[in-house]
């Protein structure tokens, strides 16, 4: 380190946290409980040396904090932290270990691996016991103070209505890294997603909502880059308020705002993934990067009967503290800097039951939980649980409280199951697709407290999903011991591509099948980006580290059928609110007439009986909607209705003669859809009541009934 005069340092104040730039000078604030000393690290502009130490004299409620008026935006920093080194007292203490600021707004560079990221002496006999002096500031990345002045003019959020809501779950770089529309040094970037061709795509497929897999800065762990791989998702945080660097075109965090304000100006919303957590430091034996250094026994979860080790129940080593205040307030600060600062729409928490656990059982009005329910900022935004962890009592699906919507994995398995051919998922099925009523109507909800999804970043993509019946993870180095054996797939007679016509062509109708029940369900349809246009990870269902052609969207064999047929269910769930229900179904006559606003059809027409229900071997279901039982209002309280609609679903491996119903005998029915034709299309053709429609094995069919108007359904007309 080079001898540099000693800056002007004032006192500062405790708050707020970070590095604060207030265009005369910038504020430094650290928490940490149980420390003894703190420094504060300047680097010159490349991040590799070291040029000034300045200690932080003041302490206020247990925050370290200093003000130097003569430090600028740009300026590189870390921290180095004094304590006692106890790990068997949950202190992990070791100044010789530069350390990122939790509050840290931006990152510069990525971790160079090396023993001397250790707390201790990898290798030694006491493992973690024992204490490393190496200094690990060259092979560290560091904090960036920043300008966050930006100029938003005129953005507003798109608040879409929770029951009005297409979510689109893409991967930051994997959507745009192949795009030949995008210019070349844009791609992978969020840069990339806010120009015009991926606005437009996104637009004319009619999603209204973006998720972001995590942007928070995250590392690539040391087992990975040893094996020549990366962390390409990027649950592996290590800042909550700082951006992933390696998303960037340039070198400013006005990128990302700028990509919001771009989406909001074409009416999309932005939906973050966030890990919460835990972070990337892992276990007793994981590095100390920041937190663990800054203030282990705060920040972790310990395990009460011995401090040394973490309570686990993320599988990923550590769980953060969430019975700490400054623990609680650093997530909902981060939380609302997304929302105020970056102006997003919304999160999806990640292991989201690990984030309500009080002791130890997972506490369903947990603080946290609590706190963001009376927040007056983060309670208006979109809330997305995980609802689980991997911790005992864990699997919470159906149990956060109002306000929240949720990832229903029941939806996944039934919707998988029943396709596939499996018996006896008929009456789940049903509950499924009408909004999951038994999982959210005692708590108050409505059926947008369902996130619906058949595919994930987690798991098979759609077109593996009738492809494989086993995962194929090789690549990823754990000789295929990694993802799900549970993925409720079938490869529809060969294992892998084939050029089989009568394979390929059944692949396609299950998909058709797939999708069209997703986007017709009521709740809130997550479609994982690529599925629309047949994108592979052939067979890879846990591609967390493939950064790579596994990975990344190949445009360039996109099925442009199967995309037509996406942007038409769409349009179709769009144009009808009878798909997009924002109360449950009540499953009785509507007044003033004799019909249902939900009636269940056995293939005979007449409306099924329990024994049915009851029966395995059932696996054909008409699903009968009226749009005189909405039961619901516009925004000027005027009564909404919409047409009569019929679903038809055949799981069976065997055609089915559909008996149409009568309930008026004057009324027919429009073919709209029938996923047994190629890209769902099919010519207008009009059955009379009580006809019989010649429903094809592994199908669904789609009818709207018409009553002699003649009108022509503009659904029916793919959009442009």
């Amino acid at each position: 380190m080079s001898h540099q005069p000693q800056p002007i340092v004032w006192p500062g104040k405790p708050y707020p946290l970070g590095s604060s730039w207030d265009g005369e000078g910038v504020n430094f604030a650290i928490y940490s409980e149980h420390a003894e000393k703190v420094e504060l690290c300047f680097f010159d502009a490349s991040g590799k040396r070291e040029i000034l130490r300045v200690p932080l004299a003041e302490q206020t409620d247990m925050v370290w904090h200093s003000y130097l008026p003569e430090a600028r935006p740009g300026q590189l920093y870390g921290y180095r932290v004094f304590g006692p080194y106890a790990p068997e007292k949950g202190h992990r203490f070791n100044h010789h270990k530069l350390l990122l600021d939790p509050y840290g707004k931006q990152v510069q560079g990525t971790i160079r691996w090396s023993d001397a990221h250790f707390g201790y002496r990898v290798g030694h006999k006491l493992e973690d016991l024992s204490f490393d002096r190496r200094d690990d500031a060259a092979g560290m990345p560091k904090n960036r103070v920043i300008d966050s002045s930006f100029t938003w003019g005129s953005d507003a959020p798109p608040r879409i209505p929770w029951h009005e809501t297409v979510i689109y779950e893409l991967h930051v770089k994997g959507f745009t890294n192949c795009h030949p529309d995008v210019p070349e040094p844009l791609r992978g970037t969020y840069a990339g997603l806010a120009t015009a061709p991926v606005i437009d795509y996104l637009t004319h497929l009619g999603v209204t909502s973006i998720e972001l897999m995590p942007v928070h800065c995250f590392v690539d762990d040391r087992r990975l880059v040893e094996r020549g791989l990366r962390n390409y998702w990027g649950y592996n945080s290590i800042g909550f308020l700082a951006l992933e660097p390696r998303y960037l075109a340039t070198d400013s965090i006005n990128e990302f705002k700028t990509m919001v304000k771009t989406l909001h100006s074409a009416g999309l919303e932005v939906i973050l993934d966030v890990v919460y957590n835990h972070t990337a430091e892992g276990n007793h034996l994981g590095p100390t990067l920041s937190l663990k250094g800054i203030d282990n026994s705060a920040y972790y979860r310990l395990t009460p009967d011995n401090p040394r080790h973490y309570m686990d129940y993320t599988g990923t080593g550590n769980t953060l503290n969430m019975q700490h205040p400054r623990v609680l307030q650093l997530i909902m600060d981060s939380l609302r800097y997304w929302v105020l600062e970056m102006h997003v729409d919304g999160f999806r928490f990640d292991l989201a039951a690990a984030l309500a656990r009080e002791l130890h059982a997972v506490n369903r009005l947990g603080a946290f939980l609590d706190i963001i329910h009376q927040d007056p900022v983060l309670s208006q935004v979109k809330l997305i649980a995980e609802p689980w962890d991997l911790g005992e009592g864990g699997y919470q699906v159906g149990n956060f409280p109002v306000g929240w919507a949720e990832w229903n994995d029941r939806y996944r398995d039934t919707v998988r199951s029943y396709w596939k051919g499996d018996e006896g998922y008929v009456s789940d099925l049903a509950y499924r697709i009408t909004g999951s009523s038994d999982l959210y109507a005692h708590s108050g909800r409505r059926p947008y407290a369902s996130i619906n999804f058949v595919t994930a970043h987690d798991g098979f993509t759609l077109q593996d999903l009738v492809s494989y019946n086993e995962k194929h993870n090789e690549a990823n180095g754990e000789n295929n011991h990694d993802g799900s054996d549970n993925n409720r797939s079938w490869n529809c007679g060969v294992e892998g591509p084939t050029d089989d016509p009568n394979i390929v062509a059944l692949r396609a109708k299950q998909k058709r099948n797939m999708l069209a029940t997703l986007l017709l369900s009521q709740g809130v349809p997550m479609i994982y980006a690529g599925d629309e246009i047949g994108h592979t990870q052939m067979g890879n269902n846990n591609a967390y580290c493939q950064d790579n052609d596994i990975g990344w969207l190949n445009w360039d064999l996109q099925d442009r059928d199967l995309l037509t047929f996406v942007q038409r269910m769409i349009t179709l769930r769009k144009r009808h609110p009878v798909f997009r229900r924002r109360h449950f179904f009540q499953g009785r006559p509507i007044k003033g007439e004799n019909i249902k606003d939900v009636l269940w059809l056995n293939p005979k027409g007449n409306e099924m009986t329990e024994d049915e229900w009851r029966d395995a071997t059932v696996c054909c279901l008409g699903m009968f909607l009226s749009g005189q039982g909405l039961d619901e209002m516009d925004e000027r309280g005027r009564k909404r209705g919409d047409e009569n609609f019929l679903l038809l679903l055949n799981a069976h491996h065997q055609d089915v003669e559909f008996i149409l119903p009568a309930f008026r005998p004057s009324a027919r029915w429009n073919a709209w859809m029938d996923t047994s034709r190629e890209a769902g299309l099919r010519p207008s053709e009009t059955y009379d009541a009580s006809a019989v429609y010649p429903l094809q094995a592994r199908s669904m069919v789609v009818l709207m009934e018409r009553r002699g108007n003649g009108k022509k359904d503009e659904a029916n007309e793919a959009p442009s």
